[in-house]
C-alpha cells in the first residue's frame, strides 16, 4: 500500500507542520514517499530525509524567483513519483486523522472497482491554529461534494469558474464532477495516464484535470469523512502568514509578471475544453464534452451553467 504524496510548497511555513503530521497520523508511515517541490528561499531550512524518517524523500529546491505557479509546480512534483501504489496530491497546509492512509487506500479501491480509473478528491473541512496547536473546525462529517458558486458565471473572454465544497449528508461516496487539486487521491496510474499540465498557472486547473479525467472514462468521487484538512488562508486561521505566488512584493522579484502566466493559462483552458490537440494534456475519446454538459450542467460549448451544476449530486455511485 505504498503512496506517494507529491506537495508543492510556496514559501510555506506551515510545510515542516505537514509532514509531521502525516507521519504522525499514518497506520504505515514506512510506505510513504513524499516528493517535495520546495519553492522557497535558500536560508530557509531544508527538509532532509531524517525528517521524513521512516518514509522516503525525494526533495526540489527552486528559488521563488523562479517560480512560475501551482500548476508548473505540481507538474514537477508529479515527475517525482517512483511507481506507488497510490498517488496523493495535497497542499503544504494540511493536517490529517489517524490512519488516513489506510482510510483513503480502502475507500479508493472499492470505488476502482468496475470502473476505468476513479480519483478521490474535495476541498477539505478546514482546521486552524489555537496556541500552536491544531483544531478542526469540520463542517461536516459526511460528504464534501463540489458545485458551482452561485455567485459566478461564465466570463466572455474564458471558461474559467469559480466552485464551492457543499455539505451533503450522506454515509456513501457521491459521484463528483469537480475536484480538488489540493486533495487529489488516485491510483499511481494517474502520474502516466495524466500528467500535470505544466502551461496552466492557478485559476482552472482544477477544472481541465477533471474534464481530462471524465472524457477519457474516469470517475471522481467525493467520500464520507475525509480523513484531512486544509489551513485556508484567512482571517482567524491562526497560523503564520503564507503569501502566495502573486503577491506584490514577491511580483517586484520577477521579470515575468504572474498575470502574464494567468493569460496565458486561460487561453490554454478555453483551448482545452474546445477540443483543441493538446497531446498527452488534451481530452479523451471515452466520453465527449456534451456528455460532461449532461452530467454536470456545465456546457463549455454554450458557455451556459444549468441549474444542476450548483446543487451536488446525491445518487451514489
Amino acid at each position: 500500500m505504498s503512496i506517494f504524496l507529491s506537495i508543492a510548497s510556496y514559501c510555506d511555513p506551515v510545510l515542516a507542520f505537514t509532514l509531521r503530521r502525516a507521519l504522525a497520523t499514518a497506520a504505515r508511515p514506512e510506505q510513504l514517499h513524499f516528493g517535495i517541490v520546495d519553492q522557497s528561499p535558500a536560508e530557509w531550512p531544508r527538509t532532509e530525509a531524517a525528517d521524513v524518517a521512516p518514509a522516503r524523500l525525494t526533495f526540489v529546491r527552486i528559488d521563488p524567483r523562479d517560480a512560475r505557479g501551482p500548476c508548473w509546480a505540481r507538474a514537477i512534483g508529479m515527475s517525482l513519483y517512483d511507481g506507488e501504489d497510490w498517488f496523493f496530491q495535497i497542499d503544504s497546509h494540511m493536517d490529517f486523522e489517524p490512519g488516513w492512509d489506510e482510510t483513503l487506500a480502502h475507500q479508493a479501491r472499492l470505488l476502482q472497482v468496475g470502473r476505468r480509473g476513479a480519483v478521490v478528491s474535495a476541498y477539505p473541512n478546514p482546521f486552524v491554529f489555537e496556541n500552536g496547536e491544531p483544531v478542526h473546525r469540520p463542517v461536516t462529517n459526511k460528504v464534501l461534494a463540489h458545485v458551482v458558486n452561485g455567485t459566478t458565471s461564465f466570463a466572455p473572454d474564458h471558461p474559467v469558474l469559480s466552485f464551492a465544497a457543499h455539505p451533503v449528508d450522506s454515509e456513501q461516496a457521491l459521484p463528483g464532477f469537480h475536484l480538488g487539486a489540493g486533495c487529489l487521491f488516485a491510483p499511481g496510474a494517474i502520474v502516466q495516464l495524466f500528467p500535470y499540465d505544466p502551461f496552466l498557472y492557478f485559476h482552472g486547473e482544477e477544472q481541465a484535470y477533471a474534464l481530462r479525467l471524465f472524457t477519457h472514462g474516469w470517475d471522481i468521487f467525493h467520500m464520507p469523512g475525509l480523513p484531512v484538512y486544509h489551513l485556508y488562508n484567512q482571517a482567524g486561521a491562526g497560523g503564520p502568514p503564507r503569501p502566495m505566488h502573486w503577491d506584490q512584493a514577491h511580483e517586484a522579484t520577477r521579470s515575468v509578471s504572474w498575470w502574464l502566466y494567468e493569460q496565458r493559462s486561460r487561453q490554454r483552458v478555453t483551448l482545452l475544453v474546445s477540443g483543441a490537440p493538446l497531446g498527452i494534456y488534451g481530452l479523451g475519446n471515452v466520453r465527449s464534452v456534451a456528455d460532461y454538459a449532461a452530467f454536470s450542467g456545465i456546457d463549455y460549448a454554450a458557455r451556459t451553467l444549468a441549474p444542476q451544476a450548483f446543487r451536488p449530486v446525491t445518487v451514489a455511485g
